[in-house]
């Protein structure tokens, strides 16, 4: 009969119910009888397949039976809260966990040693706009809008024309602005390293971020001579891959130096095998490029290229980082997977 049914999901339920004793066990009760495949639940949608003469009545006792343990596990779980206070539900004799420790991200650690090599060294710290003119980010750094090293850099412009009809304002791709921007308001002679973000509209892999970091370092004054520059750059090498470095420079194109190099330091995973994941069996590792910086860069800030010369150097610092540590992909800087960021 339909209402044996009823009355013996309505003993089973209160049993269980009864001997439930967590949050757990509710939940899994509510699942079983009142849920929306609960056993109750099932009991009503079955009254349309009841003669007709009996759908009312056991439609009506049914939905009885659903508040009436819809009560009971309002009354049950009030209960096992009442019996779970702070002393049943916490053994106060136990030693506190120990909050986790913060720490810097890698890329602000590399960031700091990085400008500490340089500091060590004579040089000071500047930080400077990343929303940038393009006045200072091409024209300033030899790059006129007519010069085919702007197709180099993948531009983000921000939405502002000047008198011209032309966007004026980006977000900077490099750092070597703020050469310019120094040099227009410091007498030389200049010692700087230059930290910041920098972007780039290009597609994101393995070795490349639409957003990432970028060290300038310039030194201007009488009588600077490029082997003031090796020397500079072979001991920042030495502070930050290691005493035992070595340095090996080639000639490269960069139009704000002249002449230009890139250095590579030797790799420090092996010995030119050619499975070497990091060098890829070259047995070189390049860091950074630098040069001499161009006269035409030293006019245009207002200081006479007859009596002044400099050196500059502009290297990634997710790349230097990448290198020191072995990584293989710049995504797992920014991914926020702290199974990667508490490795540093």
């Amino acid at each position: 009969m339909p209402n044996d049914r009823l009355a013996a999901a309505r003993d089973a339920a209160l049993a269980a119910l009864s001997a439930a004793e967590a949050a757990d066990d509710l939940q899994e009760w509510r699942n079983q009888y009142i849920g929306r495949s609960g056993e109750v639940t099932l009991l009503l949608r079955s009254v349309g397949s009841l003669p007709a003469e009996q759908r009312a009545g056991f439609g009506q006792a049914a939905n009885r039976l659903k508040n009436e343990l819809e009560a009971a596990f309002d009354q049950r779980e009030a209960e096992i809260k009442a019996d779970s206070g702070p002393i049943g539900a916490i053994d106060v004799s136990l030693p506190g966990r120990k909050p986790a420790q913060g720490r810097l991200h890698p890329i602000t650690q590399t960031i700091r040693e990085i400008t500490a090599a340089f500091g060590a060294m004579g040089f000071q710290t500047f930080e400077g706009p990343e929303v940038e003119l393009e006045t200072y980010n091409f024209d300033a750094m030899n790059i006129p809008a007519d010069h085919p090293a702007r197709e180099m850099f993948d531009t983000f412009w921000l939405d502002r024309v000047d008198d011209e009809g032309n966007n004026s304002i980006l977000l900077r791709t490099h750092t070597s602005p703020m050469q310019a921007r120094i040099m227009e308001s410091h007498e030389p002679p200049i010692r700087v390293v230059v930290p910041g973000r920098c972007y780039r509209y290009e597609a994101t892999d393995a070795s490349h971020e639409w957003h990432f970091n970028q060290v300038e370092v310039m030194a201007v004054d009488e009588g600077i001579t490029f082997a003031d520059l090796k020397g500079t750059l072979y001991e920042f090498a030495r502070r930050v891959f290691g005493p035992e470095r070595k340095v090996r420079f080639r000639c490269d194109f960069f139009p704000f130096v002249e002449p230009g190099v890139d250095m590579g330091v030797d790799c420090f995973n092996c010995d030119g095998d050619p499975a070497c994941r990091i060098c890829r069996g070259s047995g070189w590792l390049e860091i950074l490029g630098a040069g001499m910086v161009h006269p035409e860069v030293l006019r245009r800030a207002g200081y006479d290229p007859e009596r002044y010369t400099g050196f500059a150097a502009g290297m990634g610092v997710e790349r230097v980082a990448m290198l020191k540590h072995g990584i293989d992909d710049i995504r797992h800087f920014y991914a926020n997977d702290m199974r990667f960021l508490s490795q540093f």
